[in-house]
């Protein structure tokens, strides 16, 4: 999926909506746990309940790594399932992979070819070789940590560095000579919107996967003031808000109305940009 693609999905669908899926084997309904595989279960009623308001979904390999291989059969069961039902929506591993060399590319290889996502989240700090071995795949989107939610993200992210510019611009600005818009785009965290704001005056066209939305504070209209630009460029995710809506049986039907109540809310910000 291009650029061009992901944006007219998003007019399509009136939403920019990433459903996160930190599928947590302890957190899941209890009637799901008897199951053959738990998380394929949960992750397959949320998708299905989700999927008309989603342009994308993330799977956190933690939660599958967790539980050794069978997990992570679950999580290529999820992606398989994705791709099969809901081929426009784009699966984006949140994998934070950051290596050189051979084992770049066996990471690229592994969740571009054998398990057929569409982006990888990717750990920039070793340079140009743990990121362009993932963008030589048409199609496919090196998703690059640039200005994280987290707390201590200051303890590096922030730091002036010799052109008193914060580490994380200078991660961007040079990032964006490897790549394109078709193949790159940067992780923005939702609860900095003045950050994300800065940062869309010196990388303009590119679009931000932006985590931070709900449980940790951050609003879709603080994000779509500060990010939103004339292609939308903005993947807005949210995961315990949605997928743990309700611990019941009605869990999938109450992630469908919180993915409902946010996507409400982007079509308004994409209807106040004029998209």
């Amino acid at each position: 999926m291009n650029y061009k693609q992901l944006f007219e999905n998003i007019k399509a669908k009136r939403s920019f909506l990433c459903v996160g899926l930190d599928t947590d084997i302890t957190l899941i309904p209890e009637h799901l746990k008897s199951e053959k595989y738990p998380l394929f279960a949960f992750n397959k009623a949320i998708v299905d309940a989700t999927a008309r308001y989603a342009v994308a979904y993330k799977p956190n390999l933690a939660f599958y790594e967790a539980s050794g291989s069978k997990g992570v059969l679950e999580f290529e069961m999820t992606v398989e399932y994705i791709k099969k039902n809901y081929p426009d929506v784009l699966v984006i591993a949140d994998a934070k992979r950051g290596d050189i060399g051979n084992t770049a590319s066996r990471y690229a290889r592994a969740f571009f070819e054998t398990i057929n996502c569409d982006a990888v989240t990717l750990a920039p700090y070793m340079g140009a070789d743990s990121v362009k071995p993932f963008m030589e795949y048409e199609g496919k989107w090196a998703v690059v940590l640039a200005l994280t939610s987290n707390k201590s993200a200051d303890d590096f992210e922030q730091l002036q560095i010799a052109d008193q510019n914060p580490l994380y611009r200078t991660v961007i600005e040079t990032s964006m000579e490897w790549g394109t818009l078709d193949n790159t785009m940067y992780v923005v965290g939702a609860t900095r919107p003045e950050k994300l704001r800065e940062i869309r005056e010196f990388c303009p066209d590119h679009f931000f996967l932006v985590p931070g939305v709900g449980a940790q504070g951050g609003t879709v209209e603080e994000v779509s003031e500060a990010g939103m630009n004339s292609h939308c460029g903005l993947l807005v995710n949210s995961s315990r808000g949605i997928i743990y809506a309700s611990k019941g049986e009605d869990f999938a039907e109450k992630a469908a109305e919180a993915a409902k109540s946010l996507a409400q809310k982007m079509s308004a910000a994409l209807k106040s940009k004029g998209l």
